[in-house]
Formats: structure tokens, sequence, C-alpha cells
């Protein structure tokens, strides 16, 4: 098949192997009709993935498969990463569990680079127990922004809402200092462009959020909004990108005005995505914009809370696989049909 009905092959990584991940994926693809879409690539191994199918009693085909050789249509494909075996602990968080997550990461990671993959899709790891000497970056996003070309962007997406941040994975106390006139330039072209290739969103309407409490009220509680968002702002806007704020952060989510805008721009983590998953939760999808690859993730994590009880929800992780197809589809329809 050709155009938008063709199969796209997704790879995905497994995420913590004693959260939630694997019994998602498994429960996704037990619906033979996700094979009418996609040819999905998984890295693990097929005593681990033979292990969960059991205990959820499941009844999801797979069989192991080498990067290069023709992949199954309708069956999960199954690279082996594990060099040794792994017995699963559902709901802890443990160094041997942060492993086999980090080398189903790595592994997909390099298969998307070398195009034996045409998406990632990322379950929920456990940012904790996978630092180590190979691994120092606060989550998939940052990892991927240093393996791949472009600049990233952690970008939160519905079809209905699309919040952005200005500063992702840092502490609370080093965001006003981070947030410098190159750095929201920066990230606004970013958000304007992946709009344009990854959305079809031709002029898009931005708004940013403001650093401090009201927009730091005139200098009451803060100048950063009138010294560096403000005059920024004036900047990029003058020079054809339609981006407005900064908007009082409090109370913006709660107004009509995300709705008239395509996107929003928040200054830091919490800011952004504690409204953005509780107006979306279930629905939501992390797509790591702005590199020269698609990969996106649920809006959830491991719920070791949950793990080994069957009840994991897989609108989330279904949201991120279908996302990630459409991206690379409006990637190939902007690339074919721009002029700019």
């Amino acid at each position: 098949m050709e155009g938008r009905e063709r199969k796209i092959k997704v790879g995905i990584s497994i995420g913590d192997p004693n959260g939630v991940g694997i019994e998602i994926i498994l429960k996704m693809f037990e619906d033979k009709r996700m094979f009418d879409f996609f040819t999905p690539v998984v890295f693990a191994s097929t005593k681990l993935l033979s292990f969960q199918r059991k205990h959820f009693n499941l009844q999801t085909s797979f069989s192991p498969f080498v990067l290069g050789k023709k992949a199954s249509i309708n069956q999960l494909n199954i690279v082996e990463v594990l060099k040794k075996p792994f017995t699963t602990t559902f709901g802890e968080e443990t160094a041997e569990g942060g492993g086999v997550a980090l080398a189903s990461f790595k592994a997909a990671t390099q298969a998307l680079k070398q195009g034996e993959v045409d998406v990632l899709v990322t379950a929920p790891l456990n940012k904790h127990n996978i630092q180590g000497d190979t691994f120092s970056f606060p989550g998939h996003t940052d990892f991927l922004a240093k393996e791949l070309k472009g600049e990233s962007l952690m970008f939160m997406v519905t079809d209905e809402l699309k919040v952005g941040l200005l500063t992702d994975h840092i502490p609370v106390s080093e965001v006003a200092q981070s947030i410098t006139p190159e750095r929201i330039k920066k990230k606004v072209a970013n958000m304007k462009a992946s709009l344009q290739h990854d959305f079809g969103i031709a002029k898009p309407k931005i708004a940013l959020l403001g650093i401090n409490p009201h927009t730091g009220d005139n200098g009451v509680i803060g100048e950063e909004d009138d010294t560096v968002l403000r005059p920024t702002l004036k900047e990029i806007y003058a020079k054809g990108t339609l981006v407005f704020g900064p908007y009082a952060a409090d109370s913006f989510f709660g107004t009509d005005l995300p709705a008239k805008f395509d996107a929003v721009l928040a200054t830091y983590h919490d800011q952004g995505l504690i409204p953005f998953k509780t107006l979306t939760f279930g629905k939501g999808v992390n797509f790591t914009a702005g590199l020269d690859k698609v990969r996106t993730s649920p809006d959830h994590g491991t719920a070791f809370d949950i793990a080994g009880k069957g009840l994991a929800d897989t609108a989330s992780f279904k949201e991120a696989v279908f996302m990630a197809r459409e991206i690379f589809f409006n990637r190939q329809s902007h690339a074919e049909y721009s002029i700019d």
C-alpha cells in the first residue's frame, strides 16, 4: 500500500519491566486490527514477554526477529536485547529492571537512527534506576536530543491541546536564570516548525505563559516577565511569528484562551504538565519535537502501584502509536509539498 494507507514499522521500547509497559503493549496488540496500521518491532526478549503474557492470560502473538530481515505482518516482532535472564518483580524499583529498560531503549534508539524502524514509541521507565556509567540523563528526551539530529522540544499533545516546555527537567530553583532571550527564540521557533511540519498548521498561533505569579505584577513579584519575556516576544512577533503573552499561568487554562491558540509554551515543567495532564489524562501523548526522527510516549509513568494487577489502561499508549504514525506521514507530506 502507498501513502497514508500503508503500514509503518513502529519500534517499541518496553520501559521498566516491573511496571506496566509490557502489559500495555501485549494488551494493545492482542487486538489484531492494530496490525492493519503497524508492523511492531519490540526490543525485549521472548522469555520476558512470554512470562507476562501468561501472567495476564493474554493471547498476543509474537516471535523472535532479527533487524534487517523480513518482519512478520501479523504479530509482534521481538528483537532480543537481554544478555541474561530477568526475573520480574512487579511494582519494585530494581537495578536489574533499570538495566532491562536501558538496554531496550538504547537498542530501539539505534534502530531508529539506522532507519530499521520508522518511528519510536517508548514505554515508561524509572528515571532513577536507569542512571549509571552509560546513562546520566533525566529521561528519554534528553538522551534522544544527544543521539538524534535537531533541537528537541518536549511537546505534550492531543488533537485539542498542545503544550510545550521552555525548560523541562531542571530544578525549579534554576528556571528563571535558564530562561534567556536565546532560549525563548529557539523554543518558539521549534514549536512553530513542529506545528507546521508535524501537524500541518500553516500559520500557527502560540501563547507563552509567564514566569512569575500574575506575570510579575509590574515588577512587584519579579522582573523577568518585563525584562526578558515581553521584549523577546515583541522581537519575535515583529519578524512574523504569531506569538503572544506572557499570560498569567494560574488562570490561563481555566478560561477560553487555550482554544484561541494552536499551542502553549509553558516556562517550566509543572506549570505546563499539571494542567495538561489534568485536562487530558489518558489521551495525552509526550512527543519529542524538533528532531529528525519521530518519538512519542504515553502521558503516564511506570505505575508501579498497579503493576502486575491487570489494571493498566492502553488508551494513552494507543494514542502515542497513532500520533507517531500521523506525524510520520505529515512530515512526508510537508517535505513533498513545502516550498519554504
